[in-house]
């Protein structure tokens, strides 16, 4: 379902919450709340195939180190291709973020 679709009040007061966050405790205090571990889960492993892709693993290597299904995969290759670079914001900011605390 496309963001477009879903209440554009309740979708920007999920968003500023998130942006309320401070601490990475706060975001595991907020989001166990708000999700299931499974969703939890699916969100994390998205991002960790998008890293992956972005890096040239194959998608059997993804496959097998995340345990995401080719179908996953294709969608977040697709995003990454075709998306709003949503995946691309974040990750480049993580790796920075990481590149700066080396």
């Amino acid at each position: 379902m496309p963001l477009d679709k879903i209440n554009k009040r309740e979708l920007h007061q999920l968003f500023r919450a998130i942006l309320s966050l401070k601490t990475i405790d706060e975001c595991y205090q907020f989001f166990d709340d708000l999700c299931t571990v499974g969703e939890i889960k699916a969100f994390a492993q998205r991002l960790e195939v998008a890293r992956m892709l972005r890096e040239g693993y194959t998608y059997n290597q993804i496959e097998i180190e995340t345990g995401a299904s080719t179908a996953t995969i294709s969608r977040v290759k697709r995003c990454l291709h075709y998306g709003m670079n949503g995946y691309e914001l974040v990750l480049d900011r993580l790796e920075k973020e990481a590149s700066e605390s080396e």
